[in-house]
């Protein structure tokens, strides 16, 4: 009896799974690993997303061969092509792999007809398993990640004093949303030169015959483990300690703050959220941090991540096809080309994702994804755009974050409320406004903010829907203090937005 492993691009640990299981007889078991131009050709990718993949899967490979794994390499059109090939030459008769985090991946893997027998050992990239999810929210109404994430803190014994929170309560959010007002004395993001192995992915990917998006020649994220590794210590040197009060933010020409840029290595397998947590809960004792920094970042690994995770397998087969406002817009073309877009904000957040594959939580949410929702556009051709364009981005963590967070287009699911906001906003929270031709103040008039009559329009439009959440209802009674003609004019700019050739 022979047994393979098959490593996924984004299970690169040597403590994944698969490896684990078979440590001990690694000289005798084969690993593979394959980049497919198929799979990357569903949508148009940002091409520093395929760099990043492709280049730490060929790493990680060579650091397989170092620790006396045989390894064998393919570059090939789709998956099951080399992988049958592979099988029958190795004589494989079991082959392993690490449960995919995605689900399209897990279809295709049950759907390959391999002359051997095929097994899904449990995916250890996260702290929960499905099964503990699916017991956590069983027999729960709402499954709000509040609860989820307290829940996680006491189950793994996160800043925890004894049966109670560190400083005596759970969340600090309200200290985390200052504005950015006067100077900011940023940290400067570690980056790495790209090296042989990567230059070569580059002109590969500059070369492929497959549609790309987005800029190349910026490319300097890590590539490998002991990048993430010093990445992870440069956040909890220079960055952690004033993380928290401006982690709202959004300054031009500020494309990092005070983020840590851990997302892409932990999607990737080269750091453990335990190793990143435990990390970032020494360095508060040993330096004495400020606690709401440091439980605002806690919070977005054990909470945030894990949550999405757990409910993106939770939620039914259909979730990626929800649309609870039967919203049917276009995505405009200035998605893909941030020079056609005329607000500033947009043309800031998009320019930057084109030159990084990048934006952080509050770019994304209030400024792409809350365009999106008030807007109108089809979630389902934003959900593709974000999963193309982020370098952070998976299927388990699109889905959840823009079907759900982003656009309410599960109906509440996810969220409390719609994150819908006008830009007032944009303004308090960035300096967006001060570049821009529309007027943030304005929501009638030739120099109102789309930001401004978009929100309204949305609100009227669905404020039958709305009126049923609980939490908008507050919000909802400024309709009826508006003059009819300010409303009609409102509607009538939301509606020739559309017709007027913007998306």
């Amino acid at each position: 009896m022979t047994v393979g492993i098959w490593v996924l691009g984004d299970q690169l640990n040597h403590q994944q799974a698969a490896l684990q299981h078979c440590a001990n007889e690694r000289a005798n078991t084969p690993v593979i690993l394959i980049e497919s131009r198929q799979w990357v050709q569903q949508r148009p990718y940002h091409r520093q997303k395929l760099v990043l993949v492709w280049s730490a899967m060929r790493h990680f490979a060579q650091e397989l061969r170092d620790a006396d794994w045989p390894v064998t390499y393919e570059r090939a059109a789709d998956f099951a092509t080399p992988l049958r090939q592979w099988v029958k030459t190795q004589g494989i008769t079991e082959l392993r792999v690490m449960q995919p985090g995605d689900r399209p991946f897990l279809t295709l893997l049950q759907a390959l007809d391999l002359p051997c027998k095929l097994t899904l050992l449990p995916n250890n990239h996260f702290l929960w398993s499905s099964a503990d999810f699916e017991q956590w929210a069983s027999g729960r109404k709402t499954l709000l990640m509040e609860y989820f994430y307290r829940e996680g803190r006491k189950q793994f014994d996160v800043l925890m004093e004894g049966k109670q929170p560190a400083g005596g309560q759970w969340n600090f959010d309200k200290d985390n949303r200052k504005p950015p007002k006067g100077k900011l004395d940023t940290p400067s993001p570690l980056w790495f030169q790209p090296d042989a192995i990567t230059r070569e992915v580059m002109d590969w990917v500059e070369q492929g015959n497959f549609s790309t998006y987005g800029d190349l020649d910026s490319f300097h994220w890590g590539v490998e483990r002991s990048h993430a590794l010093q990445v992870l210590d440069h956040f909890l040197k220079t960055r952690l300690p004033t993380f928290g009060p401006y982690q709202d933010a959004m300054v031009t020409g500020e494309n990092t703050l005070w983020h840590a840029l851990l997302s892409p290595y932990l999607n990737l397998g080269l750091l453990h959220p335990m190793e990143v947590i435990e990390a970032v809960e020494h360095a508060c004792h040993a330096h004495e941090l400020n606690l709401s920094s440091v439980e605002g970042f806690i919070r977005q690994v054990l909470g945030w991540r894990e949550y999405m995770f757990g409910l993106y397998h939770h939620v039914d087969d259909d979730y990626p096809q929800r649309n609870f406002f039967d919203h049917q817009q276009p995505l405009p073309s200035f998605f893909w080309d941030a020079s056609q877009a005329e607000m500033n904000c947009l043309h800031q957040v998009l320019s930057q994702v084109e030159r990084t594959s990048y934006a952080h939580h509050i770019q994304r949410l209030m400024i792409l994804a809350n365009f999106a929702l008030i807007a109108g556009l089809n979630p389902q051709e934003v959900e593709s755009w974000f999963h193309a364009a982020f370098i952070d981005a998976y299927d388990w963590v699109m889905q959840p974050n823009v079907i759900g967070m982003g656009l309410f287009a599960d109906g509440g699911i996810l969220a409390s409320k719609p994150y819908a906001a006008s830009a007032n906003y944009i303004k308090r929270m960035s300096d967006y406004c001060k570049g821009c031709r529309y007027t943030p103040d304005q929501r009638t008039g030739d120099d109102a903010c789309p930001f401004n009559f978009f929100y309204w329009d949305f609100l009227d439009r669905h404020r039958s829907v709305l009126s049923q959440q609980g939490r908008m209802s507050f919000i909802l009674k400024n309709l009826d203090k508006m003059a009819p003609e300010e409303l009609a004019e409102i509607r009538q700019r939301a509606q020739s937005w559309h017709r007027q050739g913007q998306t």
